[in-house]
């Protein structure tokens, strides 16, 4: 936390204070991993964190602006898959590594995140730009790295150059984050130990053209 934090009235918060908005958000997390979005109130959040609505409000417009709040700093965290991608190698065996490695990188952010990601999903299903854009934020960078990583492999001859990156990329990441979504609701047969080496296969197969070495 940093001094910088401020109240809704535009006051700096002092470390008490900073503390108490943290804890506010926090309870609001842990609510939304149990309880649908629309049905958490303020007064709850309040009560849970041991505080009043008056004390929410100081800090948060309404429930929306906090969850807002969660969704910016755990977007700030999707950093780390760019990090998965940007300076890999694609050839050989060290492409199967990159391609495993992201794969369990969504997996793992996703299952850390799902509360605020689930919704993240819904207001930007329903139109709401604040929403869309932390969502797109996430997956932007790592479009752009994966992108960069299949030019390198056009530029050396390995991968053909009638190919739109961007939008392999772009196809790549949408999928990793819809799988990732629905990790645990697969049906139909599909088992969950089939999942991340078949996902890291159409990586590895969307970013070279070719199926991962043995």
């Amino acid at each position: 936390m940093t001094g910088q934090v401020r109240t809704v009235d535009g006051r700096v918060a002092g470390r008490r204070g900073q503390a108490t908005r943290q804890k506010l958000l926090d309870c609001l997390s842990e609510m939304l991993s149990t309880s649908p979005y629309r049905d958490v109130k303020v007064i709850d959040v309040a009560r849970m964190a041991g505080t009043s609505p008056a004390t929410f409000y100081q800090y948060f417009p309404d429930v929306e602006g906090a969850v807002l709040e969660l969704a910016d700093e755990m977007a700030k965290e999707g950093a780390s898959l760019t990090e998965l991608v940007a300076g890999r190698s694609w050839v050989g065996k060290s492409g199967a590594q990159a391609a495993d490695e992201l794969v369990d990188g969504f997996f793992t952010f996703w299952r850390k995140n799902d509360a605020i990601l689930r919704v993240i999903d819904l207001g930007a299903a329903e139109g709401d730009k604040r929403f869309s854009k932390i969502r797109t934020k996430i997956l932007t960078a790592v479009t752009g790295s994966l992108t960069e990583s299949i030019k390198e492999l056009q530029g050396r001859g390995r991968v053909d150059k009638d190919v739109s990156a961007p939008a392999i990329a772009g196809s790549l990441v949408t999928m990793l984050a819809g799988v990732a979504a629905h990790q645990k609701g697969f049906t139909g047969g599909v088992k969950q130990a089939d999942l991340k080496p078949n996902l890291a296969l159409l990586v590895h197969l969307g970013v070279t053209g070719k199926k991962p070495p043995k």
